[in-house]
């Protein structure tokens, strides 16, 4: 078995990835929207991006996990329906976490921020995936293997979450009713992907929105989402897209006096400023131009 055995499910989700995009294509036109051409090539050159990196860095990760495999705990038949409702269950667990760390750390944020940089929501977002995120990701799902699934099952898994993920990035589905108590939809991915200060860090949720709601993380849609971040990237350059974080915080650690705001740049939440919020903005200035996204502090317990 190989590491990127799994990246076949994709493969052959493309045509229906495609054949949705055409879709939703058509029933923005027939509301007098369209998509914003230069915003889905720029998110179809990061999922480009993503898959070229991710298939070497699964490599490196791959080896780890055959090797934690060695010793796992259980023994698990594969050939069991269960054992795979067990596995993607487990699956989202590690994921919710993966994706709360990466909005809580600003390193990792720098990572996950590209995703949410369109201003859109529709199906060529959910192409707009980070060319950092796979160096990192694959450490949140190292219990897996160690639990009994072997790193294909793992990997596979991991693909499931990702299909699924593409078809809550639309806005031509309504409420799903009492599935919403239980699964992650379009309407609570929407909410996900706003900048509205009561939506941010909000439903990190894959396939289950379960953990947000045991974890205090969960908002449903009310308000009028607004796509993006609170302070959008103006560029559809996607080497921009994909790093203007990173040299936002190479500066700020080049600006820093102390060791311990150095560090705090790197690890603090993404709504830590270095600068006093009474410094003056021509002296902010100086540290260059602002962050993609200095948001609110969340609420409660999502911190």
């Amino acid at each position: 078995m190989t590491p990127i055995g799994d990246d076949q499910l994709v493969l052959y989700a493309i045509p229906a990835f495609l054949a949705l995009v055409g879709l939703e294509a058509l029933w923005l036109k027939r509301r007098g929207r369209v998509y914003d051409g230069r915003d889905a090539w720029a998110s179809l050159a990061m999922g480009v991006g993503n898959v070229l990196i991710a298939v070497v860095a699964k490599l490196g990760w791959f080896a780890l996990f055959l090797w934690l495999y060695q010793f796992r705990l259980f023994e698990l038949d594969l050939r069991l329906a269960w054992v795979w409702v067990v596995g993607i269950v487990l699956q989202d667990f590690c994921f919710y976490w993966y994706h709360r760390f990466s909005h809580r750390v600003r390193l990792f944020w720098g990572a996950h921020v590209n995703h949410h940089s369109s201003q859109a929501f529709n199906f060529t977002t959910a192409l707009r995936q980070s060319w950092t995120t796979p160096l990192y990701s694959s450490a949140f799902f190292l219990p897996l293997p160690l639990l009994g699934f072997h790193p294909v099952a793992v990997y596979t898994l991991q693909s499931i979450s990702l299909i699924y993920q593409f078809f809550l990035h639309t806005e031509t589905v309504n409420r799903l009713g009492p599935l919403e108590w239980v699964f992650n939809t379009p309407s609570h991915h929407r909410v996900h992907h706003g900048s509205n200060p009561e939506y941010i860090d909000r439903n990190y949720g894959g396939i289950l929105v379960i953990w947000d709601r045991l974890f205090g993380s969960f908002e449903p849609e009310r308000a009028k989402v607004d796509y993006g971040l609170t302070h959008n990237v103006s560029s559809y350059n996607p080497f921009v897209i994909a790093f203007h974080y990173f040299a936002q915080l190479a500066r700020e650690i080049r600006a820093e006096p102390t060791l311990r705001n150095a560090r705090r740049v790197l690890f603090g939440p993404p709504e830590w400023s270095p600068v006093p919020p009474s410094t003056p903005a021509a002296t902010a200035a100086d540290a260059g131009p602002p962050l993609a996204d200095v948001r609110e502090p969340v609420r409660g317990p999502a911190t």
